[in-house]
């Protein structure tokens, strides 16, 4: 196909094809028989030409440019056109270069549709741009490049402007969709007039974005809004030139306002809830020539209706409160930013102060209002501070680790409270539950709360993920090294009734040994899961945890693995699981890595579990869970039947010592050597259970049962002269030792079952031992009945200190 461009020359218009930069001369322009990669048309020329490929628009784009002399003679005002017609379907840029006097002002009016400002490296979702520069004396400023369907509705310059429209080789607009006005100077570098509709948002760029605005100039941003509306204003980029006189600032008139202009620095928030049409003007300084820096900006306007509350304040007291913020956000900040056109949700301090976000630090008293349609989008996160530097100032001290009422009575939802807690190398963290208690999150065990803790301690050199944990459980206590972080995370809207009832503490203690440790009192009818911390990472090396499972006294604990061995390969070290119970001579159970770990068993008392790591090898991760179940206790068959069996023989002993107490009296021989059964004794060496030395008590003294003649059988065997001393006791007037009389040694007793040799060893003396007594003796005749009852009593554990043929020698 052939084209014919016709310039008129009073037009002063140029038309220029050339190839697009990069391609290939795969396609030329033909005119006449000469070929060529480029083609230029001048006014007043006429020029027909073919291509030689039958999609030209891939190689050629194509410029028309019309120059308007505004200085020397009148300017062509009014709509303009695109010119000339009949032009090939190539992209193509139409420039419009208007030269004018500064002392005069030019008006760019877009009627067909409305400008919408675009930053670096945006596109116009129908490739239809325009571009506009303004030109005061050889000096270039880009106003920016804007798309259709926006609200940009005028723009004023000083001096001359450079206008373009880019069309895509598809595009059959055939207006330009503006015109040119003549107006006054408007003493500034241009005015960019919006008209924002309804609810509404806008960005725009000051010029020559992202590089810096022109030195010492003045710009100003005019936007039309109904007066039942409300306009906020948010600077989301900027940065200052290094001035050497002025002040960079931002100026606004607001009318209604008594302090117009209201000056802001840009490191201000700007105003917000503006009601009705205002202006904002950027004002530059005088740049320092050696360092001058960048001025620069890049800002939002939102317009949107009057709240139905916006009047309502609610009152944040945080004066009582230390090292505590509280930041109210839009749900997903700060990792989710809002688009531009979504609805804005706005929290003000101060009727004219608003933001997207809004933190407010302890020690102050705010009243804060809102200007949101849809609060359900707004969300709180705080972080309050505790640290401890020396024990002796806080080890006693109890914090209640509790969401503040303040917090909970906004209309806001909470999204997360963090606790620090920090403290020196040798100062613990305790926190506790003591009615709640904490449930361990695992696949087997999930939170069905409003809210978990995630507990995280950390070093420099590690963190270790303790776990995520919910109330209702049975964990009572954790303590756990280094500095600590956890943070209260709610789901759903079940918070504000369940943290009436919170009741986490906690409290700084010495240091401990283990890297956390963990105090269990498990519900009886439950099973409990527990987790080694770093579940997903892994236990890191050399690092110890324990566990203490309280087991009531009439109930029994069942302990299991979930599974058989620790799955790790250490490279240094070894990695092992202790279980031990907390009774007199309980067996400890130890396992290392490389051993199957114990089998369920039941544990009848208060036991710890530990688990320590080595430094594995790589790619092997320890990470171990176990659980604990109760159940009462039950006595055992073989029990009942020995208790049995042992109150037959007992019941058997107290007959027989019942018949020979009998025979006794009826032969009225007296009682030899009775140990006075009444006097309170001690095991050897326990001398606080015995308040009272010997001298002060009567544990020494043998009482005679029977009236009897004491030894007269023996001086009248002596044929003696003198007569015995009848139912006369002497007291014994040797020494007397400070222990009481102690009862023989289980290895005295007849019925505790000797070594398997042969040879017995010799009885050991015991302190008491040396204590003296005073024994009578009976005759002869008498110590056989006794030797009976002595051979029938099998349960007497005392052993007689004489044998019978010792006292026969006696007697003798």
């Amino acid at each position: 196909a052939s084209f014919t461009i016709s310039l008129h020359k009073a037009d002063n218009t140029t038309v220029m094809i050339k190839l697009r930069p990069g391609l290939p001369l795969s396609c030329r322009i033909r005119v006449k028989n000469v070929i060529s990669s480029e083609l230029k048309i001048k006014p007043g020329e006429n020029v027909t030409f073919t291509f030689t490929c039958s999609t030209p628009e891939k190689y050629f784009i194509m410029e028309i440019q019309k120059n308007i002399d505004c200085v020397s003679g009148p300017c062509p005002f009014g709509d303009v056109h695109l010119y000339p017609p009949g032009l090939p379907h190539l992209n193509r840029t139409y420039i419009w270069d208007v030269k004018a006097s500064t002392k005069a002002g030019l008006e760019l009016k877009f009627s067909s549709s409305w400008l919408r400002q675009i930053g670096p490296g945006e596109t116009c979702p129908d490739s239809i741009s325009y571009n506009i520069n303004s030109c005061i004396d050889k000096a270039t400023v880009n106003i920016g490049t804007f798309c259709r369907n926006g609200s940009v509705s005028r723009v004023k310059l000083l001096g001359g402007v450079v206008m373009s429209l880019h069309l895509p080789w598809h595009s059959f607009l055939t207006t330009s969709g503006f015109n040119i006005a003549n107006r006054a100077s408007i003493k500034r570098l241009c005015i960019i007039e919006s008209i924002l509709k309804g609810e509404s948002s806008i960005t725009l760029m000051s010029p020559n974005y992202p590089l810096g605005f022109p030195e010492d100039e003045l710009m100003t941003w005019q936007f039309v809004i109904p007066p039942s509306m409300r306009a906020s204003v948010f600077f989301h980029n900027y940065s200052l030139s290094n001035c050497e006189r002025k002040e960079e600032r931002v100026e606004y008139y607001i009318p209604g306002s008594p302090s117009n202009p209201e000056v802001f620095k840009l490191s201000d928030s700007q105003p917000a809830n503006i009601a009705g049409t205002f202006n904002m003007s950027l004002q530059g300084c005088d740049q320092d020539a050696q360092n001058p820096g960048i001025l620069r900006l890049l800002f939002q306007v939102i317009v949107q209706h009057p709240q139905v509350d916006e009047n309502v304040t609610h009152l944040v007291d945080l004066s009582k409160e230390k090292n505590m913020t509280v930041t109210i956000h839009l749900e997903g900040w700060p990792s989710h930013n809002p688009l531009m056109s979504e609805p804005m949700c706005l929290i003000c301090k101060d009727p004219r102060t608003c933001d997207r976000v809004l933190t407010l630090t302890s020690g102050a008293v705010y009243r804060i209002s809102f200007l949101c349609k849809d609060l359900s989008r707004l969300r709180i996160t705080a972080e309050k501070g505790i640290a401890c530097m020396d024990i002796r100032w806080c080890q006693r001290k109890i914090y209640s680790l509790s969401v503040p009422k303040v917090i909970t009575l906004l209309p806001i939802r909470l999204h997360k409270f963090i606790w620090k807690l920090l403290a020196t190398d040798m100062i613990n963290v305790e926190i506790s539950s003591p009615s709640l208690k904490l449930q361990q999150r695992t696949p087997e065990q999930r939170c069905n709360t409003s809210y978990s803790y995630s507990i995280v301690s950390a070093t420099p050199e590690t963190e270790l993920d303790v776990g995520i944990f919910c109330p209702g459980g049975s964990i009572e206590k954790i303590q756990m090294r280094n500095n600590i972080t956890i943070s209260l995370k709610t789901f759903g809207k079940g918070f504000i009734n369940e943290s009436l009832h919170q009741d986490l503490k906690m409290s700084f203690v010495p240091h401990i040994k283990d890297e956390c440790s963990f105090t269990v009192s498990p519900n009886p009818k439950g099973k409990v899961y527990l987790q080694t911390p770093n579940q997903l990472n892994g236990l890191p090396p050399y690092v110890s945890v324990s566990w203490l499972i309280v087991v009531p006294s009439k109930q029994t604990a069942r302990l299991g693995f979930s599974k058989d061995r620790m799955g790790i390969a250490c490279e240094k070290g070894r990695a092992y699981v202790n279980i031990k119970e907390e009774a007199p001579g309980a067996e400890e159970i130890v396992r290392r890595e490389d051993e199957l770990l114990p089998k369920p068993r039941n544990m009848y008392h208060t036991f710890w579990v530990n688990i320590s790591n080595c430094n594995p090898v790589d790619k092997t991760q320890l990470t171990l869970q176990f659980w604990v179940t109760f159940a009462d206790k039950q006595i055992d068959l073989g029990i009942i039947l020995a208790v049995v069996a042992g109150a037959g023989v007992l019941t058997a002993i107290g007959l027989t010592v019942y018949c020979v107490k009998k025979k006794k009296k009826k032969t009225q021989n007296p009682m030899v050597g009775v140990y006075n059964a009444n006097v309170n004794t001690q095991m050897p060496g326990k001398k606080g259970l015995f308040r009272k030395g010997r001298q002060n008590n009567e544990s020494h003294v043998y009482a005679v049962i029977d009236d009897a003649v004491v030894y007269g059988h023996l001086l009248k065997e002596s044929n003696g002269s003198v007569a015995p001393e009848v139912d006369v006791y002497r007291p014994f007037d040797g020494p007397i030792g400070s222990l009481p009389p102690s009862p023989p040694p289980f290895s005295f007793r007849k019925d505790i079952k000797r070594s398997s040799n042969t040879e017995e060893e010799p009885l050991r003396l015991m302190d008491t031992d040396q204590d003296t007594y005073t024994f009578a003796h009976q005759k002869s005749g008498q110590s056989e009945d006794n030797g009976d009852a002595n051979e029938k009593d099998k349960g007497e554990t005392s052993v007689p200190l004489l044998e019978n043929k010792e006292q026969d020698g006696l007697v003798g």
